[in-house]
């Protein structure tokens, strides 16, 4: 649990986490297991989580949702965090807190009332393409193109990396639709999957978070009709960066939470393993330890909470995200490696969470953006 006092959420949000704790307990734990061998969540599942309100709480009610503030969307995180369910938090923030709010914020009318009620049903799962095999945290550097002809265009590409690609029914799409502009040619698409020409090659095996569906996607000359461009034309690169910072202050939600069930675990542990004829806990240099890392995440926790308060008065800058995202992932990597240590061999069994939110959390540093490129970013803003 955290360590310092919480004062962003209401009641209303309290009942919402008993609520979300219940389905979770009942719906996700007990079969967990079979979602990682499986690598998915099954669709039936995300069907269930629409029905409590799970999927994309934030959606105002004309468009299917509950009409709630972003800390809705935290609580889901952090109950599935407080699971060891880390995959299927890395679906939703795609299908949360990255698809739907592109689709609230840049879509036409249209868009947000053929997309936004299935997806808070689970009818539609939602992805986000970004990534390329040579473009990643480079978005400059995407080669997938979008080439105006007349009243459509003809999308082109491939895609890597994409969560929720393999189950996807819609992916929001990258695409250069002026070459030789750079980032000032970007624009984003609605590609419905089921259009000709959308192919979704192999499923990817990952070091962790095994449970979540992960793929290439091809685009093999997709007719678009004009109406499937999101935002405008030539401006998603901008429209990225303007909405990447809810993105990674959800990946550094996740990431402290999952630390926070990590540390749990391993001060429960730590009190009843008996070692040296008392219990680990007993010994200074545990006690120590464990003074360290709680003190840690108290920290990253009230950084992270600042920035939920931005966002939900719609003051959040980028640099406060980029700094949460980089800082706050790299601390909760480290507090969890540090809590598996404690579980000595245990901790590297599978049947013990702690080994699967150790595999989990490595790639909080990575995606959104490396914490190498966010340094960078947070480099250039102080030194220009």
């Amino acid at each position: 649990m955290p360590m310092v006092p919480r004062e962003l959420f209401s009641e209303e949000h309290d009942a919402f986490r008993d609520a979300i704790r219940r389905f979770i307990e009942r719906e996700v734990v007990p079969v967990y297991r079979e979602w990682e061998d499986a690598g998915e969540v099954p669709r039936a599942v995300w069907r269930k989580a629409g029905e409590v309100g799970l999927l994309a709480p934030d959606v105002p009610e004309q468009y299917g949702g509950a009409g709630g503030d972003f800390l809705f969307n935290a609580v889901v995180h952090e109950e599935l965090a407080r699971a060891g369910a880390a995959s299927f938090s890395a679906c939703l923030i795609a299908h949360n807190d990255i698809v739907a709010a592109y689709l609230f914020e840049l879509g036409t009318e249209e868009q947000k009332r053929r997309w936004l009620p299935d997806m808070v049903t689970g009818a539609v799962i939602g992805a986000i393409g970004m990534s390329e095999p040579g473009a990643g945290s480079d978005l400059k550097a995407i080669r997938t193109s979008a080439r105006r002809e007349g009243d459509h265009y003809v999308l082109n590409g491939q895609k890597t990396f994409i969560t929720n690609g393999y189950n996807a029914d819609m992916v929001v799409v990258a695409a250069k639709t002026t070459q030789a502009a750079g980032s000032s040619g970007v624009s984003l698409f609605v590609v419905d999957t089921a259009l000709p020409g959308f192919r979704r090659g192999r499923r990817l095996e990952k070091v962790g978070q095994k449970a979540g569906d992960t793929a290439e996607i091809f685009f093999d000359d997709i007719i678009l009709p004009a109406d499937t461009l999101l935002g405008q034309e030539n401006k998603g690169f901008r429209a990225m960066m303007e909405l990447m910072p809810r993105e990674r202050i959800a990946i550094a939600m996740s990431a402290v939470a999952e630390a926070e069930a990590a540390l749990d675990w391993a001060i429960e542990y730590v009190k009843t393993r008996q070692a040296f004829g008392q219990p680990l806990g007993q010994l200074q240099s545990v006690r120590f330890k464990v003074a360290e890392l709680a003190t840690e995440l108290a920290v990253a926790r009230v950084f992270v909470d600042w920035c939920l308060y931005r966002i939900i008065t719609q003051t959040l800058d980028l640099q406060s995200a980029v700094m949460a995202k980089y800082h706050v992932t790299d601390v909760s990597y480290r507090v969890i490696d540090e809590c598996l240590q404690l579980f000595g061999g245990y901790g590297y069994m599978r049947e013990y969470p702690i080994s699967r939110a150790w595999v989990d959390s490595r790639v909080h540093r990575i995606y959104g953006g490396t914490n190498e490129i966010m340094k960078d970013i947070i480099g250039k803003a102080l030194l220009k």
